[in-house]
């Protein structure tokens, strides 16, 4: 048996590969992709899969659905974030910002240093709202408006896009939070642009295909779609966030009480 053991293995690819009887244990996949993967006569324990889940089949039962409806069980708003009607996107919309009003509201209780920490190798609170505003550029601004090139140089693109010097990609940047909750703000307010003006004809149309780098690539994308993703991205996003806000404020508080003196 090959052992690998210690370091990092990033960006590594293994296709095609028998691993008949090999053991996996203290592995990190932050970020990984499996596709379609079969596992058999397994022993699995204290595994957590963050993430989509679809077609994972566990002894026979696809697992997908039930996540689903525990998901929705415990986020009761989460089943809005999958509307069939212009009036259900708007609602979508409201709730989303409602949500991350309190979100951000939590945020500014913290140091302003500590919105620029990354929790577990995941984007910072900063970075992840940068990434929404990509998210919005990309999906609303250019697929849906039409214009090729509409992110800000704070943008920040996932990290599998294919890199591209045409898109913005600073990764080292700390801008201060008001400066990209304003560029939020922008974002936001041509969503609801979008939405307000949202028909049942349109809602059911195609976007025109629109040139030049960024991602995805150039298509007639249902309207749906675009916007059923920016509902995700949203939701989603804001889900990491209030973990990893969770984290800072428990080292927060660890690190307030490590100065206080005993009397």
């Amino acid at each position: 048996m090959t052992e690998v053991s210690g370091g990092s293995r990033s960006e590594l690819s293994v296709t095609d590969v028998s691993l008949t009887d090999a053991r996996f244990s203290e592995i990190q996949v932050t970020r990984a992709s499996f596709w379609r993967v079969r596992v058999r006569g397994a022993w699995i324990g204290e595994v957590e899969i963050d993430g989509a889940v679809e077609g994972l089949r566990i002894n026979g039962v696809d697992v997908g659905p039930l996540v689903e409806a525990e998901l929705d069980r415990r986020h009761p708003d989460r089943a809005r974030m999958r509307p069939t009607d212009p009036a259900g996107f708007r609602e979508a919309w409201e709730v989303l910002e409602s949500l991350w009003a309190g979100t951000v509201e939590r945020a500014r209780a913290l140091p302003p240093d500590l919105l620029h920490e990354r929790v577990d190798g995941e984007w910072s609170f900063v970075q992840t709202l940068r990434h929404l505003l990509y998210a919005t550029d990309v999906w609303v601004s250019r697929v849906m408006l039409g214009d090729p090139t509409p992110w800000h140089p704070l943008s920040l693109p996932f990290d599998e896009m294919p890199p591209d010097p045409a898109v913005p990609w600073d990764l080292a940047a700390r801008p201060d939070l008001d400066a990209v909750l304003a560029l939020r703000a922008e974002r936001r307010a041509t969503v609801r642009r979008v939405l307000e003006g949202l028909t049942e004809e349109s809602l059911e149309g195609r976007t025109e295909p629109v040139d030049g780098p960024a991602w995805p690539p150039p298509d007639r994308y249902p309207v749906a779609e675009c916007l059923l993703t920016v509902l995700n991205e949203e939701w989603q996003h804001r889900l990491y966030a209030e973990r990893d806000l969770d984290v800072l404020a428990a080292r927060r508080g660890t690190a307030h009480h490590g100065t206080v003196r005993p009397r």
